[in-house]
């Protein structure tokens, strides 16, 4: 459960020890795809689409 306390490195802590290396590979692998599809697919269309998909996760890009 979170809490106001939680940082990014406990995250990243009680990931390590309650997921398999399988789990964290996948996980890890999601995020390149996503990071590379956000980098370098500029089709306008494409592009906004994936930014509202960012917005629409919490991630904050501007």
């Amino acid at each position: 459960m979170a809490t106001a306390s939680d940082t990014v490195h406990g995250r990243i802590e009680y990931a390590q020890t309650h997921l398999t290396p399988a789990q964290l590979a996948a996980g890890f692998l999601l995020v390149a795809a996503l990071g590379f599809t956000l980098l370098f697919v500029q089709e306008p269309l494409v592009h906004d689409s994936l930014h509202n998909f960012r917005h629409a996760a919490g991630i904050t890009c501007h």
